[in-house]
């Protein structure tokens, strides 16, 4: 069925599109070894997303990014305040009822990350923290213990961790985002809410067998474009598992919202399943209200 057209999205993963998107990744340089990826591509994941948003000169933009939103039907975007866009912050802080904030840790600076996350919990009043294993450097696996304190730090101030897994797209090894990691880390960390980015492939079967036994996993589209959306995330959605699948998208690093929100028309979600979708689920796991 397609998107009942009353409802407004939230989208778990979104940037404001300030100056030049390089710099966001500045800090995987190091793991790239191929001349493509490091001379040629904007983003270390080109070769994966055809139209990579163009933005322009903006003279504001907040504001162009607030436009978008509105034109496509976003009610909140997750913004990340950490790395070089301090325009996220700005943009949290100007306008809360359109924009909450979340922070890229790194565990390889141990205590130090901690007190940082903490710090800007209280600051800013940190909605989740995230995460991208593969893209570390040095890497760091999920189930590794340079995370464990960070995991223990999102349960004990009750945020969400979001973390990719699966293949990463940029040409860097994957190990370190296996889903079978996440077993060993929702096994001893039972209240930890954790939400998968990123797809997950090509192990989606075992991240849905994994939602089925842990309570508190769940899982975000983020960097799928809506046509490639696993099936078995769909038919997992639209069964058993329909509080546990959640909208994020990947406006502007490789995504439009135009071609999110057009192809999302064909994605096949029962009505039952789309507010819980593009919302609910997240205002309960990111205590949006």
């Amino acid at each position: 069925m397609p998107i009942p057209t009353r409802l407004r999205a939230i989208d778990l993963m979104m940037n404001i599109p300030d100056g030049d998107p390089t710099a966001w990744y500045e800090f995987i340089k190091p793991l790239l070894l191929d001349e493509e990826s490091r001379e040629a591509f904007k983003m270390p994941a080109q070769y994966m997303f055809k139209d990579i948003p163009e933005i322009g000169d903006q003279k504001d933009y907040v504001q162009y990014a607030i436009g978008q939103m509105d034109e496509w039907g976003v009610e909140r975007a997750m913004l990340g305040i950490s790395g070089p866009n301090s325009t996220n912050l700005k943009a949290c802080r100007k306008h809360p009822d359109r924009f909450f904030p979340s922070y890229g840790a790194n565990p390889n600076n141990g205590m130090d990350e901690v007190r940082k996350i903490r710090q800007l919990h209280k600051d800013h009043g940190l909605r989740a923290v995230t995460g991208f294993p593969s893209g570390l450097c040095p890497q760091v696996p999920l189930n590794d213990k340079k995370y464990y304190p960070i995991y223990a730090t999102c349960v004990d101030l009750d945020i969400p961790i979001c973390l990719c897994v699966g293949v990463p797209g940029p040409r860097i090894p994957m190990a370190p985002q296996k889903v079978e990691h996440i077993d060993e880390v929702c096994w001893f960390f039972p209240e930890l809410k954790f939400v998968m980015r990123h797809g997950g492939e090509p192990w989606v079967d075992l991240a849905v067998k994994l939602m089925l036994k842990y309570p508190n996993l769940y899982y975000s589209t983020s960097a799928f474009a809506p046509k490639h959306y696993p099936k078995a995330i769909i038919d997992y959605a639209n069964t058993r598992g329909a509080d546990k699948i959640m909208y994020a998208g990947y406006f502007p690093m490789g995504l439009s919202l135009e071609r999110i929100f057009t192809e999302m028309q064909n994605v096949p979600f029962k009505d039952r399943v789309w507010p819980k979708f593009l919302r609910d689920n997240a205002i309960r796991v990111f205590k949006l209200e």
